[in-house]
């Protein structure tokens, strides 16, 4: 579980930096990764 939360997030990354999120209105899913990231580090390790 905790491999799989690296790949979606790296995956989000990818498609920030390319621009796709902000041409389809999805920018906000890079906050939601931010304020995963420190529950899923202290739960799924």
């Amino acid at each position: 579980m905790f491999y799989a939360f690296y790949v979606a997030a790296i995956v989000i990354l990818i498609l920030h930096f390319t621009g796709w999120l902000k041409r389809n209105n999805l920018e906000w899913i890079v906050l939601v990764l931010a304020v995963a990231t420190f529950p899923a580090v202290l739960f799924l390790k």
